[in-house]
């Protein structure tokens, strides 16, 4: 089966990316074939192309993140059926293309109520946000935590996320622009931002 995706010929530029068709296999057991609709951009997938992260060897698939429809599973598969809508955050790296195959136990299903453009959107950050306030810290009823960058993609999830769980959150930007964001889902969330002009964020 002919698939497209995006490979990166070596660390560098963004000019070291290229589109190409590359011929898929079947699934094998324990793996899905996933027709991706939607596929997260992430920082990490800057880190990789431009060699901070070295990959194992080039030219080499790039992006970590997806979303999508099974369209056919391999033997061992028993979680999933064609036709399951998944979202992933996960090595193997290939997640810029239309057709990839993924082990079964990297996937999670999606409920109809998300759409897949908002899972392949959120998931990373989602994660990331639950580890913090689940197991860096168990955030509870009472607690004062602050955070920083909290008009970024993790910073608005763990905002609202510790709120609902009871505790008293405090976010940092580093522009006004960035502030006013942070304002207007404070009105919902009721984190109270604050900017530092000096703050070096990642939002």
């Amino acid at each position: 089966m002919c698939a497209n995706r995006v490979v990166m010929t070596g660390p560098g530029p963004p000019s070291v990316l290229r589109y190409e068709q590359h011929e898929i296999a079947t699934p094998g057991p324990h793996e899905v074939l996933i027709r991706q609709t939607a596929i997260g951009l992430n920082y990490i997938d800057i880190q990789h192309r431009t060699g901070r992260y070295p990959l194992p060897c080039y030219p080499s698939p790039i992006g970590m993140e997806g979303a999508g429809i099974i369209d056919a599973i391999g033997d061992e598969v028993h979680a999933f059926k064609p036709g399951d809508r998944v979202v992933y955050s996960s090595m193997p790296i290939g997640a810029y293309a239309d057709l990839r195959l993924m082990p079964a136990d990297r996937l999670v299903p999606l409920p109809p109520t998300i759409p897949d453009s908002l899972a392949a959107a959120i998931f990373t950050k989602g994660i990331t946000a639950h580890y913090l306030i689940f197991t860096t810290f168990a955030v509870k009823a009472g607690d004062t935590i602050l955070v920083h960058a909290a008009a970024g993609g993790v910073g608005l999830i763990l905002c609202q996320w510790a709120k609902h769980l009871g505790a008293m959150v405090i976010g940092t930007v580093g522009t006004e622009q960035k502030a006013e964001v942070a304002r207007t889902a404070a009105t919902r969330q009721s984190c109270t931002a604050r900017r530092i002009s000096s703050a070096r964020s990642c939002d």
